[in-house]
């Protein structure tokens, strides 16, 4: 195979709407198995069994960073990638992985020992092995991202996703408990590496000595620290109410935050496979690199912020529509976590920004800074309990939203004011279908809960549906919306 080559800036947008297209579809599908399962196994398993997969879910989320090393995002934005280079690449994620499994199983009871619950030593050591399973790969999936094949790795995520689901909801009927989603995440990642290898069409060659290979370890150098920082912020409440609260509420926490941010998710990070690509062939053009922005922020936060608006307003029957009554504790958590996953989607252009110009250093400055802001919102909120975790993590969002806006026109070119104003729009939108998805809430009353919730989501809609017949604005946003996803739609 010959050096990956750039695809010439004239398919860019066609192949990006195409790729965007068929990410979605899979993604849509995606969020289909993780509700079913969800719905399930929340009926079949309890919070304690959540808590602790949680716990040794924080370390894994801690190893998978180190893993990948910043790599695949280095290799997708590389404007060529030699075979030497990515068979370099290959091994470095795979030796990692490796190391990361042995230095797991070695710790596996010291965990155990900080969180007081024994059963962590066989959970950690059992999920040491999706370390190498992810490290071999993680180059095969840059190869696909780097071609914009997008099908096959929505095939692969989509299939080991569903057979995993599946595998973990007939364990759990057979009362394995836990292990049952031990299980889940060993099928999928062991999947996913035959199914994004096969596609790929190479198999690495001996380790030896590559030059060349200085700029992609920097910039992972780089992109390893920010990310370690963010997702320590990001899991400081998970930590928290490990530390100081029993399983069952963290079990509960973990419900809400899962429920809401895994298909969320698997919503955005696609977003960013197909943006960075994209962005990175644009850096030169500043007049179409900002349009890209402020037509990125429009397509995702229409959608998303709006629909998590809703969700926020009617989270009480969409917890019981969804877990059950028994699970009315996740109820809060799931509505302030809605808040949390708005401000984070209104934020997310600006990680596009920074990795596609290679701004690893100043991300990394800037994560530091609102993951102190993070720890401290979370830590004042958990003297109300888990709640007011969920409350802390909110408040620290909101923060930080508008911050990444102002931070990244201070250090680069960037539409800053123009996002702004698109997300002040966007939530312009949200607040009040929120409100309206609350109030209908309030008034259903005695009416059966699949009832209430499809009422809240036609008040959200409808609240929608006035804003854009009296302004203009909204009215050309919602347009821009729909032409970008007609466009994925045709093609």
């Amino acid at each position: 195979m010959t050096a990956t080559e750039a695809p010439r800036p004239a398919g860019t947008q066609p192949r990006a709407a195409r790729a965007a297209g068929v990410t979605l579809v899979g993604q849509a599908l995606r969020i289909v198995v993780q509700f079913g399962s969800i719905l399930l196994l929340a009926r079949l398993l309890l919070p304690e069994d959540y808590g602790l997969l949680a716990i040794v879910l924080v370390v894994v989320g801690i190893g998978e960073i180190i893993r990948d090393f910043g790599l695949s995002t280095a290799a997708i934005r590389a404007p060529e990638l030699s075979e030497d280079t990515r068979d370099a690449l290959f091994w470095i994620n795979t030796a990692i992985g490796a190391a990361l499994c042995v230095v797991v199983v070695a710790c596996s009871g010291l965990l155990a020992d900080l969180f007081g619950r024994p059963p962590l030593t066989a959970i950690a050591c059992a999920l040491a092995g999706t370390f190498v399973l992810n490290g071999m790969a993680t180059q095969y999936r840059v190869t696909l991202t780097r071609e914009m094949r997008f099908r096959p790795l929505v095939t692969a995520d989509v299939v080991a996703q569903t057979a995993a689901a599946a595998v973990a909801i007939a364990l759990a009927a057979l009362g394995t408990g836990y292990w049952a989603l031990v299980a889940q995440q060993l099928v999928q990642s062991a999947l996913v590496l035959v199914l994004v290898a096969v596609p790929a069409r190479w198999l690495p060659g001996r380790p030896r000595r590559t030059p060349g290979l200085r700029p992609y370890l920097t910039l992972g150098l780089h992109l390893v620290g920010t990310q370690l920082v963010n997702y320590a912020g990001n899991n400081v409440d998970t930590v928290t109410i490990g530390l100081r609260f029993d399983a069952a509420a963290l079990g509960l926490y973990n419900r809400g935050f899962q429920l809401l941010m895994t298909p969320l998710n698997q919503l955005r990070s696609p977003a960013t496979t197909v943006a960075l690509p994209v962005l990175a062939r644009l850096q030169d053009d500043r007049e179409r690199f900002d349009e890209y922005l402020r037509r990125g922020q429009l397509a995702l936060g229409f959608p998303i912020v709006v629909s998590l608006g809703v969700v926020a307003g009617a989270a009480g029957p969409l917890v019981e529509l969804l877990l059950g009554p028994r699970w009315s504790g996740v109820t809060p958590i799931l509505a302030l976590l809605a808040v949390a996953a708005a401000s984070q989607t209104l934020a997310f252009v600006g990680l596009w920004t920074y990795l596609s110009r290679g701004l690893g250093a100043q991300l990394f400055r800037y994560t530091v800074g609102t993951s102190v802001l993070r720890l401290a919102c979370v830590l004042t909120g958990s003297a109300w309990g888990v709640v007011g975790v969920a409350a802390g993590y909110a408040l620290a969002a909101c923060l930080e939203w508008p911050l990444s806006l102002w931070w990244l026109s201070r250090i680069t070119d960037f539409p800053g004011r123009t996002l702004m104003a698109g997300a002040l729009r966007v939530l312009a939108c949200a607040v009040p279908a929120g409100v309206a998805a609350w109030l209908v809430t309030l008034a259903a009353g005695a009416l059966p809960t699949a009832v209430t919730l499809l009422l809240a989501v036609l008040a959200g809609a409808g609240v929608v549906a006035l804003a854009a017949t009296v302004s203009r604005t909204v009215r050309a946003d919602l347009a821009g919306v729909l032409a970008f996803g007609r466009s994925m739609v045709r093609r």
